[in-house]
């Protein structure tokens, strides 16, 4: 599977009512399981708020979107954002600095495992536009970049 398969299996096993799955495919093995009365309990208990967060999340994506016109690095997936490798590390990148092509700019925790997010080119960072422990949406903005 290739990474746009496995986003797209962990979007729709997120979206879905299963609590387990788990695929094997040649050498290739994923195992995604998610705690649905956990889930469950706030939806019920604060609808209002899941979906006023969305909302707020769509404004700031808007936002950053007009304040900068230039290139983006979007979200991969639908995950909590983390700057830095541990809560009192540096943050990978802040705005100004340089990065290379398959740099570490973050993390992106989803269902318990953290994922390296790295440029995909080699850019300046004009922009951080999420804060740190933030809930992140599918090409949701992260980062205004100049390409170099």
């Amino acid at each position: 599977m290739d990474m746009k398969q496995i986003k797209a299996l962990v979007q729709e096993f997120d979206a879905s009512t299963l609590s387990k799955l788990k695929i094997t495919q040649d050498a290739f093995s994923i195992e995604l399981e998610k705690n649905i009365g956990a889930v469950a309990a706030p939806m019920m208990a604060a609808p209002v708020a899941v979906a006023a967060a969305p909302v707020a999340v769509a404004v700031t994506a808007e936002s950053a979107a007009a304040v900068h016109t230039g290139d983006m690095i979007l979200s991969p997936m639908v995950g909590t954002f983390y700057s830095a490798p541990s809560p009192d590390s540096a943050p990978f990148v802040k705005v100004g600095d340089r990065v290379k092509k398959g740099q570490v700019i973050g993390i992106l925790e989803a269902m318990k495992i953290m994922n390296e997010l790295e440029a995909e080119f080699d850019c300046k960072i004009v922009s951080v536009l999420v804060s740190d422990s933030q809930a992140v949406e599918y090409d949701m903005p992260l980062f205004a970049v100049e390409k170099l």
